[in-house]
């Protein structure tokens, strides 16, 4: 849960506090004013989340190239929901790279492992298929002066 500017899953609500515990496991104890005034984010009431990764490739690469590694790559994820579809669709034109947004549905929990799952195979399968993976990068032009 995500209220007050604070996330994590809630331990203990009492008659003036609620008491989060972060994912790293630190007690946050927020008064219920904050709480009762402010949004709720729950991640955990339905069974299931949809997960957005962005994934740059250069310029110069092809880009259904690699929408098709991408798209195999949770296809052959059990993890991965089927309906709704994944979405994997070009986002941006960004200074370095082509940026791609990747839409996945999974059950809640498998959102944290299937993310990562997908991120590390998709870095790897571009590796293997020639799809690079710039990073910001400058020209710097020296003019000397007599």
């Amino acid at each position: 849960m995500e209220v007050a500017g604070h996330g994590g899953t809630v331990k203990a609500i009492s008659l003036f506090t609620t008491e989060l515990a972060t994912p790293d496991n630190i007690q946050v104890i927020i008064p219920n004013g904050s709480v009762w005034g402010s949004a709720l984010r729950n991640f955990s009431f339905h069974p299931t989340r949809r997960m957005d990764l962005v994934m740059g490739i250069a310029y110069e690469d092809d880009i259904d190239k690699a929408q098709s590694i991408m798209l195999k790559l949770i296809e052959a994820d059990e993890r991965s929901h089927k309906d709704p579809a994944p979405l994997i669709e070009i986002a941006e034109l960004a200074d370095s790279s082509v940026n791609f947004t990747v839409r996945v549905w999974c059950d809640n929990a498998d959102y944290f492992p299937l993310k990562f799952a997908l991120t590390k195979a998709i870095k790897q399968a571009f590796d293997k298929e020639g799809v690079s993976i710039p990073y910001p990068q400058r020209d710097v032009h020296l003019i000397k002066e007599d």
